[in-house]
């Protein structure tokens, strides 16, 4: 069983014990281009599934990033504010946004796993 679930707004969540790494997918970046700018969440800020994150800027566009699950933020990935460029090296990697200590894991069963956003994708005709 894969621990990376997706959201239909084009984030993933890779959960290790309660704590939850949370990105934008490669389909996202793809769809934004070069990104320029992100805007990360402060750490101890304590966010709610489906609520702003962060933003990510590109030469094309602005868009939100939320958060796939509630939780309270551990992490911030601070490489970015210097590198924005790493989320189209890395969005599954280096470029992962923030890390959150899940307050509701039992949230992560109304995600989509792989096959499930690549047919989500597919079926939206990107």
């Amino acid at each position: 069983m894969s621990s990376v679930k997706y959201t239909r707004e084009h984030e993933w969540v890779k959960v290790e014990e309660n704590i939850a790494t949370i990105g934008i997918t490669d389909f996202a970046v793809q769809e934004l281009g070069d990104l320029v700018y992100v805007e990360l969440p402060a750490p101890g800020e304590k966010i709610r599934a489906g609520e702003r994150l962060a933003a990510v800027e590109s030469v094309k566009a602005a868009s939100d990033v939320f958060a796939p699950v509630s939780g309270e933020v551990v992490e911030a990935n601070e490489a970015l504010e210097d590198e924005a460029g790493l989320l189209n090296e890395s969005p599954m990697g280096e470029g992962w946004i923030a890390r959150l200590e899940m307050s509701d894991p039992s949230e992560l069963d109304a995600l989509m796993d792989r096959a499930q956003y690549d047919e989500f994708v597919k079926e939206a005709g990107h």
